[in-house]
């Protein structure tokens, strides 16, 4: 087989040890004769499943007796719809921080509902650093959204900056969960997709802070109702189960690793080996604030799109894949999820030199 490095922003790298556990169990899951692939979700095999996937990843997250934790079909973008329709009344209106595309989205999503209310934005200097919080602002708004980590720009919003807000706190992690500590108590609604640092796309992780108060909306679909889900344990409808599973191995490699410490050690020291080369290259720039700069998706420039091009070709014949960055954005991007192995980081800083050296 050849192996290769994968910084795709997602789908993502997946550990290998849960692969190669995958694997294993594809055709014959714990002597059932079955494939979690196929086996009922109505079964006690997937049942068991299930309820311990959910339950590690409340042990990695600290939230084990505060939260409910779902899992939800549609990706995060379904929750752009499903967090406003679900915690406002009619009327009722809610404060937005706008960090980057995803937030953007969820702002415009959340405003065909309610009120909503700009309460901090970084969009007119290009997503390059999060903007001051001032809850004061929107003094009347049910909850403040924010998205901690920005996969597109690379920037992230670093626990403390969360302090002042007193308001219901909602916040899309997709791209940063389980990758380095927060105060997880801090949070009302929580909700990532999970094919960044969970496991394979088409499941989506949701918490939600017990007694959090859900709105009583009557023109509320059924399948966008938080509570349908809440009384089924997230098995109103089939769920992904396979995709469950894999997340479950995930929260149990996890744990092995040293939960969730141990991995922002390793996120800060990979994180910090790269910047530390673009930083001293006369050939790469990043062009976010250095301490919003995010420890997942590290985003770079060369000035020169042919150069870009160049460098992500390059990379690609050394085992480097999915360098380029998004589309509306370009340049390279290198996500360092908690998969990627510092040998990785390692293998591209090595390239990154090496081309510097061709082509300054």
């Amino acid at each position: 087989m050849n192996e290769v490095y994968n910084f795709s922003a997602g789908p993502s790298c997946l550990p290998k040890a849960v692969l190669e556990k995958a694997q294993k169990d594809l055709l014959d899951y714990n002597a059932s004769g079955m494939s979690v692939m196929e086996m009922s979700h109505r079964s006690s095999i997937y049942d068991e499943i299930h309820n311990q996937a959910a339950q590690d990843l409340k042990d990695l997250l600290g939230v084990s007796e505060d939260f409910d934790l779902l899992f939800l079909q549609g990706g995060g973008s379904s929750q752009f719809s499903m967090v406003p329709l679900n915690l406002l009344n009619p009327g009722e209106k809610a404060a937005y921080v706008v960090t980057g595309s995803w937030a953007k989205k969820a702002f415009k999503e959340a405003a065909r509902f309610n009120p909503v209310e700009l309460l901090a934005s970084s969009e007119d200097t290009g997503f390059d650093h999060i903007p001051e919080i001032n809850p004061s602002s929107c003094p009347d708004a049910k909850f403040t959204y924010v998205c901690t980590n920005n996969t597109i720009y690379g920037s992230r919003i670093v626990p403390q900056k969360l302090d002042p807000i007193e308001t219901p706190l909602v916040a899309d992690m997709s791209s940063n969960i389980l990758s380095e500590v927060y105060d997880m108590t801090k949070f009302d609604l929580v909700y990532a997709g999970a094919q960044k640092n969970l496991g394979p796309a088409g499941v989506t992780l949701v918490l939600i802070k017990k007694g959090l108060k859900l709105a009583q909306r009557e023109d509320l679909p059924t399948m966008l109702n938080y509570q349908t889900h809440l009384e089924k344990n997230s098995l109103y409808n089939t769920p992904p189960c396979f995709n469950i599973y894999i997340c479950g191995l995930v929260a149990q490699w996890l744990k092995d690793q040293g939960g969730v410490p141990a991995m922002e050690e390793r996120n800060k020291e990979k994180a910090k080996l790269l910047y530390e080369a673009i930083d001293n290259s006369q050939v790469f720039k990043n062009k976010i604030r250095p301490q919003d700069r995010s420890l997942m998706n590290v985003t770079f420039v060369t000035g020169d799109k042919d150069l870009d091009a160049k460098f992500i070709a390059g990379a690609k014949k050394k085992g480097l894949e999915n360098l380029k960055g998004h589309r509306s954005t370009g340049g390279i991007r290198a996500s360092i999820y908690n998969a990627m192995p510092l040998e990785g980081v390692k293998a591209l800083v090595d390239y990154m030199k090496e081309f510097e050296l061709e082509n300054r």
